[in-house]
C-alpha cells in the first residue's frame, strides 16, 4: 500500500466529475486500499478518488472512533434522503478550514462493494453527512461551495497564499 498525494483546493482538478467504474478489479481494490491508508494517515474520516487525482466513482469512509469500520463505496448513488442537519465540516482537500454546512440527516445509498456486488446502506448522523460530502467530490463539488461567495474567496485566498508560502520555503 502507498500514501497518495491529496489535491488541495482551489486546484481545478477537484471540479472534474468522476466516471463510473465499469469493472471492479485488482487495480480498483489496490486504489481503495491506498486511499484508506492515505485517509487514516491524514487523518480523516473520508476520501474520494477525485481528491487523489483519480476521477472515478470510488470513496472510502470510516467514522468509527477506533478506525475499525472501513466502508468502500463504488459508483454510489443516493436513493432517498430525509430531514436536515447542520454541522461543522472539514475536508482533507481544504486543510485547516471548518465551516457549518446543511445536509440531509438520513440517506439510503446503493453502491458496489470491493467484490463488485451491489448493496444498499441506510445512514444517519455523521455517516450520512460523510457520504454526502464524499459523493459531492465525485460530482466535482467541494464543501466550501455551500458557503457564501465572500467566505469562498477568503478560503481560496488563504489556501493559495499558504501553498505559495510552502513552495517558497520548501
Amino acid at each position: 500500500m502507498a500514501l497518495l498525494p491529496i489535491i488541495c483546493y482551489p486546484d481545478p482538478r477537484l471540479h472534474i466529475k468522476a466516471a463510473k467504474i465499469t469493472s471492479v478489479d485488482a487495480d480498483i481494490r489496490r486504489l481503495a486500499a491506498d486511499m484508506a491508508e492515505t485517509m487514516y494517515a491524514a487523518p480523516g474520516v473520508g476520501l474520494a478518488a477525485t481528491q487523489v487525482d483519480r476521477h472515478i466513482q470510488l470513496i472510502v469512509i470510516d467514522v468509527s472512533a477506533d478506525k475499525s469500520q472501513l466502508l468502500t463505496l463504488i459508483n454510489p448513488e443516493i436513493l432517498s434522503r430525509e430531514g436536515e442537519c447542520e454541522g461543522e465540516e472539514g475536508c482533507l482537500s481544504v486543510p485547516g478550514i471548518y465551516e457549518t454546512v446543511t445536509r440531509s440527516a438520513w440517506v439510503r445509498v446503493r453502491a458496489l462493494d470491493l467484490d463488485g456486488q451491489p448493496f444498499e446502506l441506510e445512514a444517519n448522523d455523521m455517516l450520512a453527512v460523510c457520504i454526502q460530502h464524499e459523493m459531492d467530490h465525485l460530482q466535482g463539488k467541494v464543501f466550501v461551495e455551500y458557503l457564501s461567495r465572500l467566505k469562498q474567496t477568503r478560503i481560496r485566498s488563504k489556501l493559495t497564499k499558504l501553498t505559495k508560502h510552502v513552495r517558497v520555503t520548501a
